[in-house]
């Protein structure tokens, strides 16, 4: 028996992810839905956002906020997750949470549909589902296929990240900094990143740990290895650059056997929500303006990588509101309410 309608609630309705997540739910297929009730901080409480032809008034989050709610998805930061989730759960509603709150919890499955779906059957334990960051949600699905097939032992990765991985606070900096260095003043001292980011890039994503590596950085390699298993080993570095949506990653990689540019080709050219750009001569390789709006990861300058054996070099582009956000989050919901509350 099919799921009836669901009756959704979005909390973080304001924000950058939370924005992309209502037009998502704006034109989703696969998910009936009955109601949409958006919710934010007071500070965005009254503030109205267009929905299939209606005003929806954004409502201050608050206790019974969830009551009669089938599912909720979490997209306003880890505190918020963290504060609200179980009282979701109390009200019976369902949580898909896209922020970092959960995704080392043992008890909450971490879920990339197109790599690892067989994760929710842990769902029913806490009603909780978590979503990979962008970051490793783009290298997971650009890896998986090269790890069926020849088992990636490592990866060394240069991620750059654009400035809406710190929400929509770091858009509306980075455009106030423009503005002002394009006028010849001084910008406003930032916030949303450790230094100014308009021309310039910044090798900080997230507080640094005493082993010298940011938040970001292990976040990436826990998330790809809690995906893909234990033995893909990642190293990363994570770079604040100074374009608006989409995140870019260096990649290059070591296979237990031998891989050849040509058959990693067109295995990524075969995967789901991969698309391969590459034909470099001519120009076509991935880009953060070709990935903006694009449920896929794109994957190009796809090349033997000579200095190791069984290496291999790649470029990707993704998105980072959609894949690792938004439209993962609504793949992830859908496979909740075929799954977990069918005919509920």
């Amino acid at each position: 028996m099919a799921p009836r309608p669901l009756r959704l609630a979005v909390l973080g309705a304001t924000g950058a992810v939370g924005r992309a997540l209502v037009q998502q739910l704006e034109e989703a297929e696969g998910l009936a839905i009955a109601s949409l009730r958006l919710l934010a901080s007071e500070r965005s409480a009254g503030s109205e956002v267009e929905f299939r032809g209606d005003a929806l008034r954004v409502e201050a989050v608050r206790e019974g906020a969830f009551q009669g709610r089938d599912l909720a998805f979490f997209a306003a930061g880890a505190a918020v997750s963290r504060a609200w989730a179980e009282r979701a759960r109390a009200a019976g509603c369902a949580v898909v949470d896209l922020s970092p709150a959960f995704r080392a919890d043992p008890e909450v499955p971490l879920v990339l549909p197109e790599v690892n779906g067989e994760a929710l059957a842990a769902f029913p334990r806490r009603g909780l589902a978590a979503i990979p960051g962008p970051a490793a949600s783009q290298l997971a699905l650009a890896l998986a296929p090269l790890h069926r097939a020849a088992g990636v032992e490592r990866a060394v990765v240069t991620v750059l990240e654009a400035v809406s991985g710190a929400g929509q606070k770091g858009v509306e900096e980075l455009e106030e900094e423009l503005r002002s260095m394009l006028s010849f003043r001084e910008p406003p001292s930032p916030t949303a990143s450790p230094h100014r980011t308009a021309f310039n890039l910044v090798p900080q994503v997230g507080p640094f740990g005493e082993d010298g590596a940011s938040e970001e950085e292990r976040g990436l390699a826990f998330e790809v290895a809690r995906l893909l298993g234990s033995s893909v080993r990642v190293a990363a570095t994570a770079v604040r650059v100074p374009i608006f949506y989409g995140h870019s990653q260096s990649v290059t990689l070591r296979t237990r056997r031998p891989l050849p540019a040509a058959e990693a080709r067109a295995l990524l050219a075969a995967a789901p929500r991969v698309k391969v750009l590459d034909t470099p001569g001519e120009g076509i390789y991935p880009m953060p303006m070709l990935a903006v709006n694009d449920e896929a990861v794109l994957v190009g300058r796809i090349r033997d990588d000579a200095s190791q054996e069984n290496g291999l070099a790649l470029f990707l582009s993704g998105d980072n509101l959609c894949q690792g956000g938004a439209a993962t989050a609504l793949r992830v919901a859908r496979l909740v309410a075929e799954r977990h509350l069918k005919g509920q």
